[in-house]
């Protein structure tokens, strides 16, 4: 079985990569960091399963999953993260992950989803289950609906405190049609972008971000 497992902490991809090659005989474990390796390295070989992390440095993985799921549909996917609030966990069942564990969790419920998912299975940790479930009954305003494709990855890209320069570059276009976009976004979320972070870890979309210089 061949495991692709994304994380943009060295530590974690050894420690874990480790533990798995140890638990599931014949397993070959590869990593990658951010959503550009992924898709190398699922270029350059078959996998039967990514794990994959949520709050990635430079992007979430919410929407690097669904990137994956879209040129690979019947990909196998495992959300492993820090992250367990109601309003996360909604938006990565969304996605059509397979898998929902946390990082505080023992080392057999990695194990145990990784086992169960492969053969098709859906495993959430129980845990998890239950602020999921809770979630459900607490519908919020969805976001996303409101803006378009475009006008989402952007909201998303200053919501983890990119500028206007590094998003332009991501998505090859100019500054000027940020910026207008910006605008165009301000207008139907009714929020300025001092709140897209906020707002975007309210409605799970990201987990909550390290410090980084405003845009």
């Amino acid at each position: 079985m061949n495991i692709l497992l994304v994380d943009d902490h060295e530590v974690v991809r050894e420690g874990y990569k480790t533990l798995i090659s140890a638990l599931i005989p014949e397993t070959s474990v590869h990593e990658a960091e951010c959503g550009k390796t992924t898709f190398q390295r699922l270029n350059d070989l078959k996998f039967d399963l990514i794990i994959l992390d949520i709050n990635l440095a430079l992007e979430s993985g919410l929407i690097l999953a669904k990137q994956i799921l879209h040129k690979y549909p019947d990909m196998k996917i495992i959300f492993f993260s820090m992250f367990e609030d109601g309003a996360i966990l909604r938006r990565a069942s969304e996605t059509g992950a397979m898998g929902y564990i946390s990082k505080q969790s023992d080392p057999q419920t990695l194990i145990s989803a990784i086992e169960e998912v492969q053969k098709g299975h859906k495993y959430i940790q129980q845990e998890i289950a239950i602020k999921l479930a809770k979630q459900l009954l607490n519908e919020q305003i969805d976001i996303e609906a409101r803006l378009t494709n475009r006008e989402f990855q952007i909201f998303i890209a200053f919501a983890m405190k990119k500028n206007r320069h590094e998003i332009a570059n991501e998505l090859s276009v100019s500054t000027k049609t940020i910026s207008n976009t910006l605008t165009t976004i301000k207008r139907k979320l009714e929020v300025e972008v001092n709140d897209f972070t906020s707002l975007a870890v309210q409605h799970g979309y990201i987990g909550s971000p390290a410090s980084a210089p405003p845009s």
